[in-house]
C-alpha cells in the first residue's frame, strides 16, 4: 500500500513529510512490544486504504529518539498528524474511533482532493469498522465527559451506574456518519448503543435493559483495577514491573534489577508503569509498596532491587524465581 510507510530514521521521517506537502501525514510512534501497537496498525491499515490522499508512517519511538524526543513521546502508542510540515495534532493512546474521527476531519479539511476523498469513501464500510471499533460503542452527541443532549447524558449514566465499559463516536463531528449510520441501522435518533457490532437501541431500549437486569449481560462489563492488577500479577510466573522493558531500562533501579534477573537465566516477563498510570499508581495501593521496581512470584511480591540484592547475596534468589 504505497500510503502506509515506515521510517526509520530522522531523515525517513523528514522526507515523508516533504513528500506528503500540504497534504495530511499521520505518524503512528510504536513499539514492536506493545500490543496496543499492533491493533492500532491494524485500525491505520484499514484507514490507509479509505483516505488514498492520506500519508500513514509507522516509527519506532525508541529507534528514532531524536523525533521522539522533539514531539515530546512519552507512551506508546502517540499518533501526530501534519501538514505542510507542521504538527496539527496529536492523539495519545489506542483509542481506534477517536483516530478514524481525526483523519476524516483532518483528510477533509486538508487534501487538495479531500471533498472528492470524502465523497467516495465507502461509507458503509467505514460505519461498519465504527461500529466494530469497540466490544461495547455509544454514537452519542458530544463526549462521556460533556454530553450535549439530556439524553446522550441520561445513557452515559446508565452505562456508568451499571460498570459498561464503552467507547464513544460524538455524531455531531461527522455529518455524514451522523445522517449514514440512521439508514445503515435502520434507527432514526440518537444516541445508539451498539454490543459486539450488534445494534442495541436508544435510551428508552437501554433504560428497559436496565431495569430488567440484562444490561450487563448485552454489554461487556469494565475489568475493576483490583482485577486487572491481579491479572497482570500473574501473567507470568515471575512478573517485573518496571520502568521501560527489557530492551530499554527507563531508569537505573530498573537497568539493575534487569541485570540481576538476566544472570539468573530464569524467564520472565516486564511491565512498564510508564505505559500505564491507572497500573502505575494502583499497584503500590494495591501491593503496599511504594516505589519501583516490583518483582512477583506466582502472584506474590518479592520486593524491589535491595531485596534481590539481599537474595542474590544470600545465594537464595534462584530458588525464589523458581518457587521453590
Amino acid at each position: 500500500m504505497a500510503n502506509l510507510v515506515e521510517a526509520t530514521t530522522q531523515q525517513q521521517f523528514e522526507d515523508f513529510l516533504a513528500k506528503a506537502g500540504k497534504c495530511l501525514t499521520v505518524v503512528h510512534f510504536q513499539a514492536a512490544w506493545a500490543s496496543q501497537c499492533s491493533q492500532m496498525n491494524e485500525v491505520m491499515t484499514e484507514l490507509a486504504k479509505i483516505h488514498a490522499h492520506t500519508t500513514f508512517v509507522k516509527l519506532e519511538a525508541e529507534a528514532v529518539p531524536e523525533v521522539s524526543e522533539k514531539y515530546e513521546i512519552t507512551a506508546v502508542p502517540t499518533f501526530l498528524f501534519f501538514k505542510g510540515g507542521e504538527k496539527v495534532d496529536r492523539l495519545d493512546g489506542a483509542n481506534a474511533p477517536e483516530l478514524g474521527k481525526k483523519v476524516q476531519r483532518l483528510a477533509v479539511t486538508g487534501s487538495p482532493g479531500g471533498a472528492a476523498e470524502s465523497g467516495t469513501t465507502d461509507l458503509n464500510q467505514r460505519l461498519k469498522k465504527l461500529i466494530n471499533a469497540a466490544p461495547c460503542m455509544l454514537f452519542m452527541k458530544g463526549s462521556p465527559q460533556e454530553p450535549r443532549c439530556g439524553f446522550s447524558r441520561q445513557i452515559v449514566g446508565l452505562l456508568k451506574e451499571h460498570n459498561i465499559q464503552f467507547s464513544s463516536f460524538d455524531i455531531l463531528s461527522d455529518e455524514e456518519v451522523r445522517q449514514g449510520l440512521k439508514t445503515y441501522s435502520n434507527w432514526p435518533t440518537y444516541p445508539q448503543l451498539y454490543a459486539n457490532g450488534e445494534l442495541v437501541g436508544g435510551l428508552d431500549i437501554v433504560k428497559e435493559l436496565a431495569e430488567s437486569g440484562e444490561l450487563e449481560n448485552t454489554c461487556p462489563k469494565a475489568v475493576t483495577l483490583e482485577h486487572r492488577l491481579k491479572t497482570l500479577i500473574n501473567q507470568s510466573p515471575v512478573m517485573l514491573f518496571m520502568k521501560g522493558n527489557k530492551e530499554a531500562a527507563k531508569c537505573g533501579f530498573s537497568r539493575q534489577t534487569l541485570e540481576i534477573l538476566n544472570d539468573t537465566g530464569v524467564d520472565y516477563d516486564t511491565f512498564d508503569i510508564l505505559q500505564d498510570e491507572e497500573v502505575r499508581q494502583g499497584l503500590k495501593t494495591y501491593s503496599n509498596w511504594p516505589t519501583y521496581p516490583q518483582l512477583y512470584v506466582k502472584g506474590d511480591l518479592i520486593g524491589g532491587l535491595d531485596i534481590m540484592k539481599e537474595l542474590k547475596e544470600n545465594g537464595e534468589l534462584v530458588s525464589v524465581l523458581k518457587g521453590e
